[in-house]
């Protein structure tokens, strides 16, 4: 084919499937100048996309590689801050739960010394009854003299 037939971007982009920055970074390469028609549009000769193609096609090989390195590299840094996070993330619970042993121990203290404490009410209701029935037991005979009635037991 001869050099004669020419190419719109649109049409260049579509070949090379590419953007517009891609297709500029190859005209650097290659040392293409696009050239403008009468109207200020520019074009491309058949020939300067098939050469622009092939030094996209050498780039390809190169930048796969690259690209896979860089995902490894993201996936390494991922990897690393998900470690990180959760490493950090283990310490502030191990601060926050530090106090928790005594927190309990405590507890356990206070639920003893309750439990005791409603025994010894228990016991002092005992005793308050039966000195109430003590106390009930005493006549009042005069000139702050008291009698013990006697009691009956029937049990």
């Amino acid at each position: 084919m001869t050099g004669a037939k020419t190419l719109s971007p649109q049409e260049v982009r579509d070949i090379l499937n590419t953007d517009n920055k891609e297709i500029v970074e190859l005209c650097k390469r290659a040392s293409i100048l696009p050239k403008k028609n009468n109207k200020g549009q520019t074009y491309f000769s058949y020939d300067e996309v098939k050469h622009l193609r092939a030094i996209q096609q050498k780039n390809l090989p190169v930048t796969a590689p690259s690209n896979a390195s860089a995902v490894a590299s993201i996936l390494t840094s991922i990897k690393s801050m998900e470690s990180s996070l959760s490493d950090k993330i283990a310490k502030v619970i191990d601060e926050k739960l530090e106090g928790m042993d005594e927190v309990v121990v405590e507890l356990i203290r206070c639920k003893t010394d309750n439990e005791t404490l409603k025994q010894k009410i228990i016991d002092l209701n005992k005793e308050i009854y039966q000195l109430k029935n003590d106390l009930n037991s005493y006549k009042h005979i005069g000139l702050g003299l008291y009698k013990k009635k006697e009691r009956h037991v029937w049990e």
